[in-house]
């Protein structure tokens, strides 16, 4: 059996550094692809020194433009399992076997039953269960969230979800076989999201693992509210816009495809009104950028902007 691990970065050479030690210590794990999505702190210059690692280096095409890249490389060059993860997250030293173990006790074998297609594991920040997945889609009604039956993290059993984050979801060969890639145009935010809905509408079997753990680094900051608001308002665009594509592709009436979106884009734009004539959060360009990133994704316009 063929693993590889495909792992994107971004200008965190240190902690790819301490994620890439923590894969070198998993068994059974054949190889490791590092796509390097055009780093500029040094990155490239350390992974060149890396013999048993295979890079790519490309320009920033976002997390789902590596994950493409990353994903197709190890697909095309063979691999059985692909494990996939962002740069800051770190698998205890038997997560893979963790992982496997499930494969194998549930004897995957084609005589048509539900197969499966990826396994997540838990994740930990400070020791303490750090939790995404859930259980189900909501497309029908606008008023409750995309993601329905959102796991606790006191779970011990193995349990089926439908959706969980790229940071250490293990994917069938299978998956990438009859869905394809992940949906590069996403840039940021939901394309783990989109990709598990795939998944879950192909008729493949998610599981959260429990007891396969990595850790997770916590980025901590000093900064105001103001100042933080301010170095991710870029990042609002990608969340608004992309959130309105997946309500308008995959809603199944009026109210998902527009109206979910439009109130989740007011959660943003009445805060921004009260807080404006006091604070620099927030400018009236700001306001115009969530107005466009709602309609771009309604018109399904994706891509980096």
């Amino acid at each position: 059996m063929k693993i590889t691990a495909v792992v994107v970065t971004f200008n965190r050479l240190e902690l790819l550094k301490k994620g890439i030690e923590s894969l070198r210590k998993q068994a059974r794990l054949s190889n490791i692809i590092v796509v390097n999505n055009g780093s500029t702190d040094g990155t490239d210059k350390w992974l060149a020194t890396q013999t048993d690692l295979r890079v790519i280096n490309q320009e920033n095409v976002g997390g789902s433009g590596g994950f493409y890249t990353g994903i197709k490389a190890a697909y095309d060059d063979g691999a059985d399992w692909l494990w996939c993860m962002d740069d800051d997250v770190f698998p205890h030293d038997d997560c893979l076997d963790k992982l496997l173990r499930q494969v194998e006790e549930l004897h995957i074998t084609a005589d048509g039953g539900q197969p499966l297609g990826i396994l997540s594991p838990r994740r930990l920040m400070e020791g303490q269960v750090f939790t995404h997945e859930f259980r189900q889609y909501n497309f029908t009604n606008p008023f409750g969230s995309m993601h329905g039956g959102k796991l606790k993290g006191s779970e011990t059993e193995t349990t089926e979800i439908v959706g969980c984050d790229f940071e250490g979801p293990f994917i069938s060969r299978a998956v990438v076989e009859k869905i394809g890639l992940p949906n590069k145009e996403l840039f940021i935010f939901c394309d783990d999201t989109d990709y598990c809905l795939r998944a879950h509408l192909a008729g493949f079997k998610l599981l959260y693992v429990p007891d396969a753990l990595m850790d997770k680094h916590k980025f901590f900051t000093d900064d105001s509210w103001t100042t933080r608001n301010q170095k991710k308002k870029w990042k609002r665009y990608y969340q608004v816009r992309n959130e309105a594509y997946m309500n308008h592709h995959y809603g199944k009436n009026w109210g998902v495809r527009y109206l979910r979106s439009w109130i989740g884009v007011m959660g943003y734009v009445i805060p921004a009104i009260v807080t404006m004539p006091f604070t620099k959060a927030w400018q009236p360009k700001d306001l115009m950028m969530l107005h466009r990133a709602y309609h771009d994704g309604i018109a399904e316009k994706l891509g980096k902007r």
